[in-house]
């Protein structure tokens, strides 16, 4: 499909072609009708409960319930009522979908970690669905909000999801009764008045048809069966089409002998009026990631350029096949009540193979799009500059924070692919590339930390392709990076298990790099358990990989983590003699400053083994390392010491001068002498999450 505008039945419905009554469109914003289900909501909020009324406290906050089957307007319902009330809710309004757009359960967890995020608060990485409803229990306690939790499977969901506090109102879109919540009215949704009817209809199609021939419109509205989505497509097909009558098309929507709803009905009809490469793009829609489409995913879909794809989409929500969602980039969503007969379309009139094409199309585009991603932050880089200058013009950003944008704004979507990716089977080379740019783009702009809660989803994904594909390495890599993360989140237990399935895993596959880190992961974990004999074991046999590669600077780091280990344990003279060899290793390697901390280190443990004036020597010797490495905070501590040291064997005065010249060195910030040296830390993404082809 080339950059032209797309005909559709002989109206021009793209560029300044396109015809007024189409060119103003409704946005999704604008509502009408319902009148008296909003009254009725509305009235519920303040109805005294069953609870209440047995003088008894609230369990969980009001639960209002909007019910019908999708195309309704049960989401737009509840959107309007969440406008009308959230002056009332002075902490705002949060919202979760609980269901793909292929009917899949939306896991509670993933619910719970996306309305933290809306509120700003941190979510553990990995933390289980219980852990997770706990905090956002928490974090509500406090607080007057809406929550809007549309597409509900089922009561469980929500309930996991409900504050605790009575004065929190939560709005469920729902398809049936949430049974098992207690106090809940439903309101079901059924179609549209009449008048209501016919203006959808008029603010799609035009005034001038639905003014003349009212009784038609009427007539329209009937066999659409008032339903909202079915009216959008008749009046986007109308607005295509100024010379057909509204009496035509009711006509043609008679005519079919079929029983199937009138959403079906509709959507045959305008499907079938389409030329065949906007028809093609539309089908393909049904593989998009969370039904969520921009102008590259739908490109990649079709195989088209993406300013035709932008044009085709734009034409798609004039015509009522889509909305546009409140992003500042050109984003579109399937509606969920579109979705299967879009896919039933795609799956009958496209081949398999050409369905997977499509998916593979559109996986590389973003793989491809990541890349860019990422690249545009490695501005010190002639080799990123020159590979981002490569790239079609199409695919490069003009900044990093345009970039950073992108990513923050499709990150649903992306993280929805690398799961449908994962879930296809038969794309596991390009799931591994996806994912492999997706971690790097995320930490590039986000940080680890902040990343951490999707970089731990993303590594299980990893995790499972490595196995299916009995890949040990990358088993090997998505185990150690998963254990990074439950370490850093406080589940040392977890990560242990984690470390040491990776350590199989690296054996398996004869990498030396992760079983040596895995090794000196399991000691770290004991180490974290204090277990500090096993800690020292496994940092030993980690220590013996690493000599036998003449590995230097991990030997000479290993050497101080088995001293720390002995430290800990209060056996100092091991403690000394490890330290004393990760000196050794340090002035092999002429890293001064390595040796200024071995020294500070030594210090702290002569000093822990009662001889004071072995540890004031070592200070003063690490001080003059530290000054050689121009360390200039680890000059201050070794003065601290140096002064707490000489008032113990009492010479308050030399203490004075080593203190003043700490606090010169510093100014106001003056470090603590008795803060442990800092364990260096694990790098959830220092290990390659899958093979060398996940490499760009």
């Amino acid at each position: 499909m080339a950059d032209q505008a797309v005909d559709l039945g002989g109206a021009r419905v793209s560029g300044t072609g396109r015809p007024a009554a189409v060119e103003a469109a409704p946005t999704d914003s604008q509502f009408l009708g319902r009148t008296r289900e909003l009254k009725e909501l509305r009235a519920d909020i303040g109805r005294a409960g069953l609870n209440t009324l047995a003088g008894r406290k609230a369990p969980h906050a009001r639960v209002l319930l909007i019910a019908g089957r999708p195309g309704y307007g049960r989401t737009a319902l509840a959107e309007e009522l969440v406008r009308q009330v959230t002056d009332g809710y002075p902490d705002g309004v949060l919202r979760a979908r609980l269901t793909e757009p292929d009917g899949t359960r939306v896991p509670v967890e993933r619910a719970a970690r996306e309305l933290l995020g809306e509120l700003g608060l941190p979510a553990p990485a990995g933390a289980d669905e219980d852990d997770l409803s706990e905090a956002l229990r928490e974090a509500l306690a406090d607080r007057r909000v809406v929550l809007l939790l549309d597409d509900a499977a089922d009561a469980e969901q929500v309930d996991a999801l409900l504050p605790d506090t009575p004065d929190s109102l939560v709005v469920a879109v729902s398809e049936g009764p949430l049974t098992g919540i207690s106090d809940v009215r439903p309101c079901t949704l059924g179609g549209l008045d009449t008048k209501s009817a016919v203006e959808l209809l008029e603010r799609f199609s035009g005034s001038v048809r639905i003014t003349v021939d009212p009784r038609s419109a009427e007539g329209l509205a009937e066999v659409c069966g008032a339903q909202p989505a079915a009216l959008r497509l008749a009046g986007g097909w109308l607005a295509a089409r100024p010379a057909a009558a509204v009496s035509d098309l009711a006509k043609q929507l008679r005519a079919e002998e079929d029983d199937s709803p009138p959403l079906a009905k509709v959507l045959k009809l305008a499907y079938a009026s389409l030329p065949t490469a906007a028809a093609r793009i539309l089908r393909l829609l049904a593989l998009a990631p969370a039904g969520l489409v921009d102008p590259h995913i739908a490109s990649g879909l079709a195989g088209c350029s993406v300013g035709a794809a932008r044009t085709t989409l734009d034409d798609f929500v004039a015509l009522g096949f889509l909305h546009r969602v409140g992003s500042p980039l050109p984003e579109y969503e399937v509606p969920g009540c579109l979705q299967p007969l879009l896919w039933s379309l795609a799956e009958s009139q496209e081949r398999p193979g050409e369905l997977q094409l499509a998916r593979a199309r559109m996986l590389e585009r973003t793989v491809r799009l990541l890349q860019s991603c990422r690249a545009i932050t490695e501005t010190d880089s002639p080799q990123a500059r020159e590979k981002l200058l490569a790239m079609p013009k199409a695919l490069r950003f003009p900044t990093p924070r345009a970039a950073e944008e992108w990513l923050r704004v499709r990150r649903p979507a992306l993280l929805a692919a690398a799961r449908l990716a994962v879930a296809d089977g038969e794309l596991d080379t390009l799931a591994r590339r996806l994912m492999s740019q997706l971690v790097r783009a995320m930490v590039a702009h986000f940080g680890t930390r902040a990343a951490a809660p999707d970089l731990y989803d993303v590594h299980g994904l990893v995790l499972d392709v490595a196995e299916r594909r009995d890949l040990p390495r990358e088993q090997a890599a998505a185990l150690l990076n998963l254990g990074d993360l439950d370490a850093r989140t406080g589940r040392t237990k977890a990560a242990l298990a984690r470390y040491r399935a990776a350590l199989d895993a690296g054996r398996r596959a004869n990498d030396p790099y992760a079983t040596g880190r895995a090794m000196e992961s399991v000691g770290g974990a004991h180490q974290e358990l204090e277990d500090y004999d096993r800690a020292a074991d496994w940092y030993g046999r980690a220590l013996a990989q690493r000599l036998a590669r003449d590995e230097r600077e991990d030997a000479a780091r290993l050497y101080g983590r088995i001293a720390t280990a002995h430290t800990y344990a209060g056996r100092y003279g091991e403690a000394l003699r490890n330290w004393s060899s990760a000196l050794t290793g340090h002035r092999r390697l002429g890293d001064v400053g390595g040796q200024a901390r071995a020294l500070s280190e030594m210090a702290r443990v002569q000093e822990y083994a009662g001889r004071p004036e072995e540890a004031l020597h070592t200070c003063q010797e690490a001080a003059e390392w530290a000054r050689r490495a121009d360390d200039v905070r680890l000059q201050a501590a070794m003065q601290l010491r140096i002064a707490d040291t000489l008032e113990r064997l009492g010479d308050p005065a030399a203490a004075g001068l080593h203190r003043a010249a700490a606090e010169r060195l510093l100014g106001d910030e003056v470090p603590d002498p008795e803060t442990p040296e800092i364990e260096p830390e694990q790098d959830p993404n220092a290990c390659e999450i899958s093979s060398a082809s996940t490499k760009d």
